[in-house]
């Protein structure tokens, strides 16, 4: 498989659908929703027994999913900030600052579009 996403939560599927709709013909993907916050260890086991080369994580509010992510794996990890209450600042702003040595690339908030182009460059390059 090419790419994983991941979804924080079902309400997030109309991000989910634009990301699909990019990758759908281009890449072998899977699609599993998936908060960190209320399932650590079914996350920790998706991660770990996937042979995805690039994960995609799109997560609302805090947005912990995608720094969860690039902590389990050594592969590319693409964060989706979701907007919500504070129109997805929050989010991107979890994303964005990830810790030294956990590194999330980060896309425009909603743009599941933007995560499945880089998710098909990254693939590109092997």
């Amino acid at each position: 498989m090419d790419v994983l996403v991941i979804a924080g939560s079902k309400s997030d599927k109309e991000i989910v659908d634009k990301t699909e709709s990019v990758l759908k013909g281009k890449a072998d993907y899977r699609m599993e929703y998936c908060s960190f916050h209320r399932e650590p260890e079914r996350l920790n086991k998706i991660v770990k027994e996937s042979d995805a080369k690039v994960f995609i994580c799109i997560a609302g509010l805090s947005a912990a999913l995608p720094g969860a992510v690039s902590a389990l794996t050594e592969k590319p990890v693409i964060g989706v900030p979701v907007s919500g209450k504070l129109n997805g600042l929050d989010a991107l702003l979890s994303i964005v600052q990830m810790p030294k040595g956990v590194p999330v690339a980060c896309v425009g908030v909603d743009n599941g579009e933007n995560a499945a182009h880089l998710a098909l460059r990254i693939l590109a390059l092997a």
